[in-house]
């Protein structure tokens, strides 16, 4: 069943988030992950939270994204990203066709 990353995030230094950026997108896509949503234009239709970015990324099942996210590598380029913003990171599942 596929699941989906989902990651709310407000960088406060893009400069030294570059480096992060520039590395992850092959490491998403070598573990199985595909983007499907990155917008700094959202609109929010309820609520009060507002990051500034949300990122949405389709895997095919909760394993790829584990595997990806525990992986030894990705664990090396998290470090990157610390100290560039504040970020909300989900793993949401998909629903496998159970809603009717």
């Amino acid at each position: 069943m596929a699941a989906y990353m989902v990651i709310q995030a407000d960088v406060t230094d893009w400069e030294r988030f570059k480096a992060y950026t520039s590395q992850v997108p092959a490491l998403v896509r070598a573990y199985g992950g595909e983007y499907i949503a990155m917008d700094n234009q959202h609109e929010l239709l309820e609520g009060q939270h507002k990051p500034a970015s949300v990122v949405i990324s389709r895997w095919p099942d909760e394993a790829a994204i584990r595997a990806f996210w525990q992986s030894d590598t990705y664990q090396r380029l998290i470090a990157l990203r610390d100290g560039t913003g504040h970020f909300h990171v989900m793993l949401v599942h998909g629903l496998n066709g159970n809603i009717k």
